[in-house]
């Protein structure tokens, strides 16, 4: 073992000199330096991204411009949507409570059904705020949230017709 280790320093050529004279002193100053703190103030940084914030949201929200919907019309047509809305989320939530294998493939032709109604609400929109024939239009949109609950009621009817179809089966069978 001593062998190698004598092998491993004479195969080694190390620097075997003595540092420049006051070499300790100049490292015990640098050490005994009080240190300089470089960190970034994050309170000031905060303070610009939140002014920039808000700005970006002020400058977005003056670009940005009014859609007109059912519910800008009148208080009359905002209860309408209102109605309209909340119901048609209500039986989205019955619809996904009844979620299972066999009612999965009905749930989703509907949820499909729905998504293509509501593009058409979309254009309606664009068309209600282009100033087209606005009583056709609103006529469309209230028609076009009718379709979307009368799909709604179809598919839970449906729904309830296979729950009672299993229950019937279990019954058979108990």
């Amino acid at each position: 073992m001593e062998n190698k280790l004598n092998e491993f320093f004479s195969d080694n050529d190390f620097d075997l000199q003595e540092p420049h004279s006051g070499h300790l002193e100049r490292f015990e100053r640098k050490l005994n330096q009080p240190k300089k703190n470089t960190k970034t103030s994050w309170k000031w940084l905060s303070a610009a991204a939140s002014v920039i914030l808000v700005l970006g949201f002020w400058l977005g929200s003056s670009h940005q411009k009014k859609q007109m919907d059912l519910a800008d019309i009148s208080p009359k047509m905002e209860e309408v949507q209102n109605y309209f809305v909340s119901t048609i989320h209500q039986e989205i939530k019955d619809l996904e409570k009844n979620r299972n294998l066999e009612t999965e493939a009905i749930i989703e032709q509907a949820l499909e059904q729905l998504e293509e109604l509501e593009d058409n609400y979309k254009t309606f929109v664009k068309e209600l705020n282009t100033g087209g024939n606005s009583k056709k239009i609103i006529t469309a949109m209230i028609r076009n949230y009718q379709q979307r609950l009368e799909i709604l009621e179809n598919v839970l009817n449906q729904i309830e017709k296979i729950k009672n179809l299993n229950l019937l089966k279990n019954e058979i069978y108990i």
